[in-house]
């Protein structure tokens, strides 16, 4: 009977520290990692679209210096794991919510409140990976940050998935006696469709910027090498 292979607990952290502290060929630790090898080349190359603060397997158990030695030794050798990483499992505490997406809780919160006020923060807290001080603070306005604050979509910021907020209101609606009587869906339309118009300009605004700053860039080009070759514009 085969079994999976294990690989470390955090793999790009750990192949960026092989990466950095070892002499083990790319194809040794993409494989030992679990990662495509063009992931490891891109660490190594620091072209990768994020960095990862290299994870020490040594520390962890993970690898021994004696299987690192051999790996050096052989490229041919394929390393083993000395101790299968122990997972850790999140039974309770607010959603995990990555770095780049936390600043557009408070306009996924503040969709929220305005367009559902059925939905309880509790509820909020959960779907959005937030506290009930934050909540309450968007609610009553007292948030430091109230005036950059702009009602969103959360499933249109990422913060949640559609199912997952169809089903969180669906429950407070009937926990609160509400029927719905399809407002709801026509809402969260108008909203997501008012923000794709509002990206969509954004991009427009930003082409012709570029648009404008690449002619300007042209013709003082082309000016300049009339001034070289002695030709008066006058």
């Amino acid at each position: 009977m085969s079994t999976s292979p294990t690989y470390p607990l955090m793999p790009h952290a750990t192949a960026s520290w092989l990466v950095d502290n070892t002499a083990l060929t790319f194809e040794q630790i993409s494989e030992f990692c679990g990662l495509h090898i063009l992931e490891v080349q891109a660490m190594a190359d620091d072209l990768a679209g994020q960095k990862y603060t290299g994870r020490d397997p040594l520390h962890s158990g993970e690898l021994n210096q004696a299987e690192i030695d051999k790996g050096q030794a052989s490229p041919e050798y394929k390393l083993k794991m000395q101790r299968a990483p122990i997972a850790v499992n999140r039974t309770k505490g607010p959603r995990y919510t990555p770095v780049s997406k936390r600043q557009d809780k408070p306009d996924g919160i503040a969709w929220i409140l305005r367009n559902h006020p059925e939905v309880s923060d509790a509820q909020i807290g959960k779907l959005i990976g937030t506290t009930r001080t934050t909540i309450a603070a968007i609610r009553d306005r007292s948030h430091w940050n109230i005036s950059n604050i702009n009602p969103k979509d959360p499933v249109t910021l990422g913060l949640c998935s559609q199912r997952e907020l169809d089903a969180l209101v669906a429950k407070a609606a009937k926990k609160a006696g509400y029927e719905d009587n399809g407002e709801a869906a026509l809402r969260l339309g108008t909203d997501r469709d008012a923000l794709i118009e509002e990206l969509r300009a954004e991009r427009d605004a930003h082409a012709k910027v570029a648009s404008a700053a690449a002619q300007e860039a042209e013709a003082a080009a082309w000016l300049a090498q009339r001034r070289a070759e002695g030709i008066s514009d006058s």
